[in-house]
């Protein structure tokens, strides 16, 4: 762990309970002196260190030591649009996506994803924190939705589509925008709406899943 989220990061003095406090002290075993790095949701950039005083069996305290300001983030900012696919897999996946540093995923409801996926960006959101807690971001993924492929393309003229017959994608090459393809891919008639962008593939002769496609590009391109 990189740092834990509280609410009054930034007070002289902090008290952990519930679920924070089993993982500080059961689990991760922190003890009296330990010095602990807290941030707040509303400032992550600023880190604040405290020292353990002391625990009760139900609560910890801690004082604090020190403040810095200590960003942590990726030097390129990609954006995904990633067409929609089960949301569990989502949940899997954006771990994975956070410590890649990936900035933003619109999720684009494409012709064969399947109408009923409902998303829940709070569930999400709490997700992606649990992860940078971890991995140290500081930062969450933007997340949007828009309503098909058409819309997305038009507000993002400069993306590139991945999909089958396209050219091999240069490491070298510029990209801020890409499109992934759900279960299925794209259909015909959204593939006539390719004419005016790059599209790419990667030179393997395995298909890939979605939500592999959307690890593997940011690993790329990152």
């Amino acid at each position: 762990m990189k740092f834990l989220l509280h609410d009054e990061t930034g007070a002289a003095q902090l008290s952990v309970s519930g679920d924070d406090y089993k993982y500080l002290i059961k689990v991760r075993r922190h003890k009296a002196g330990d010095i602990i790095a807290f941030r707040s949701r509303e400032h992550l950039s600023e880190e604040y260190r405290y020292s353990l005083e002391r625990s009760d069996g139900r609560n910890g305290y801690f004082t604090l030591q020190s403040h810095h300001h200590a960003p942590c983030e990726s030097e390129r900012k990609l954006h995904i649009g990633w067409c929609l696919v089960d949301p569990k897999t989502i949940e899997k996946t954006l771990p994975m996506l956070t410590e890649l540093g990936v900035n933003k995923i619109t999720f684009i409801h494409c012709r064969r994803s399947q109408q009923n996926f409902r998303l829940d960006f709070e569930r999400f959101k709490r997700i992606m924190e649990s992860s940078i807690m971890q991995c140290g971001r500081t930062s969450l993924i933007e997340l949007a939705e828009s309503p098909n492929l058409s819309t997305f393309l038009k507000n993002n003229p400069e993306a590139v589509i991945f999909d089958f017959g396209g050219t091999s994608l240069n490491k070298d090459e510029s990209v801020d925008t890409v499109v992934i393809g759900c279960e299925g891919g794209f259909d015909e008639s959204e593939r006539k709406l390719f004419g005016n962008y790059r599209v790419r593939l990667f030179s393997s002769p395995m298909i890939l899943r979605s939500e592999t496609a959307a690890v593997a590009v940011a690993s790329r391109l990152l």
